[in-house]
């Protein structure tokens, strides 16, 4: 994958973190309880971290263009957005609580990300 791709996905899901968050903000107090919105912002959040993760990734990958270590910490940071946000995203709108217990899986490939990141610069 190229410093392009991981440019693109970041500015993409900055994007959509942004558009969630607004709906949250605006359209969702009337769908679901405080409780689910409070919820659905943890996933926007954690969104945009690792939307800026994978800004920094991608430049990273431009400057040092070998390092398979940044490589895989971008697409850990990618996974980790799907699984963790996604599953938060889902839980909120279907109410099915195994869309929750999935979301560990999403923290862990967070940081596995970081830790990628942290190895590429030795």
């Amino acid at each position: 994958m190229s410093e392009k791709f991981f440019l693109i996905a970041g500015s993409l899901l900055a994007l959509f973190a942004v558009v969630l968050g607004a709906f949250a903000a605006h359209g969702l107090q009337q769908v679901v309880s405080e409780k689910l919105i409070a919820i659905f912002r943890t996933g926007v959040d954690y969104q945009f971290y690792h939307s800026f993760a994978l800004l920094i990734t991608g430049i990273l990958i431009h400057l040092f263009s070998t390092s398979r270590l940044l490589k895989a910490a971008g697409i850990a940071f990618l996974i980790g957005i799907i699984i963790f946000s996604g599953s938060l995203y889902l839980y909120v709108f279907t109410g099915n609580k195994v869309f929750g217990m999935i979301t560990p899986i999403g923290g862990l490939s967070f940081i596995i990300g970081w830790l990628l990141l942290t190895l590429s610069f030795f």
